[in-house]
């Protein structure tokens, strides 16, 4: 078993496209805070989408953070304790989960139409963010009835009600207080599809727990999802890792950097000639200027 002081960290990239220098900049952040308190970080692919997901992503992704000099000691490429570190191998975990929401009551099927679906098993954002749940399915009680997940989408009900008591509220590292409101702020979240794929606030919630993740280091657009994530360990009885949100990379005119953005992607720096110092630096340099 894993020393509760020891530090366990994390690298959880999908492989929907080629990491940019925005990530270059999360995960070098990351690998840093590993080293400075003598910890251990693991590499994990988070592959659950799959129209989105690509092989060779996978392997560009674990060879351009190599070559940033970001090394790990657990992970798909090298194994580990608490494997296997790819999403799509771990089903069973995430199935295991999703029955003892279901017969805690803490979920419900829902029939409705969802245009966004296919965005659910991939990691949210500030811009893409799941819509609020007006609640139509909410009062549905045949949970216990479904023996598995497919065919209907899954929502998980966020507390009911007004005032503090109900708010999820939890300190970031990096950022300070946080508090977000259940049915303010975020609606019943899906935590599996109707085509049968987990999505991602379960499966990442199952997998720092099986994996004994202590603190994870990702971008501030995933602060909301922090709180849902909260509300699930909370239900599944599991202890909350610390967190650390880093401010995001964003181009000239303030977006945030996306995958499509090849042009700053890691992989285009590196056939341009640059070195991995000349990539991190323009990366921490574009970070300060969009300050």
């Amino acid at each position: 078993m894993t020393s509760p002081s020891a530090y366990r960290g994390r690298l959880a990239p999908s492989p929907t496209g080629l990491l940019h220098i925005g990530h270059a900049r999360t995960f070098w952040i990351a690998a840093q805070r590993a080293v400075e308190h003598g910890g251990t970080l693991i590499l994990r692919n988070e592959d659950l989408d799959p129209q989105r997901s690509r092989p060779e992503y996978a392997r560009a992704m674990a060879e351009d953070l190599r070559w940033l000099g970001i090394q790990w000691s657990e992970g798909p490429d090298c194994g580990g304790e608490y494997g296997p570190y790819t999403q799509s191998e771990r089903r069973g975990h995430y199935l295991d989960a999703w029955r003892r929401l279901r017969d805690g009551g803490f979920i419900y099927p829902c029939t409705c139409s969802r245009k966004d679906l296919a965005q659910s098993a991939s990691a949210p954002n500030d811009s893409d963010d799941e819509p609020i749940y007006p609640g139509r399915c909410r009062e549905r009680h045949d949970a216990t009835s479904f023996q598995e997940p497919a065919g209907v989408n899954w929502r998980f009900r966020v507390p009911d009600g007004k005032g503090e008591n109900i708010a999820v509220a939890f300190t970031d590292l990096n950022l300070g207080k946080r508090q977000y409101a259940p049915r303010r702020d975020f609606g019943d979240f899906l935590v599996w599809r109707r085509d049968d794929v987990p999505a991602y606030q379960l499966a990442v919630v199952v997998d720092d727990a099986a994996m004994r993740i202590t603190e994870v280091v990702r971008g501030e657009d995933l602060l909301k999802s922090t709180a849902r994530q909260i509300l699930l360990q909370r239900a599944l009885g599991l202890i909350s890792p610390k967190y650390f949100h880093c401010e995001l990379v964003r181009d000239a005119t303030g977006v945030r950097l996306a995958k499509r953005s090849d042009a700053l992607s890691i992989r285009h720096m590196r056939e341009r000639g640059m070195s991995p110092k000349a990539v991190l630096d323009a990366a921490f340099r574009a970070h300060a200027e969009a300050l």
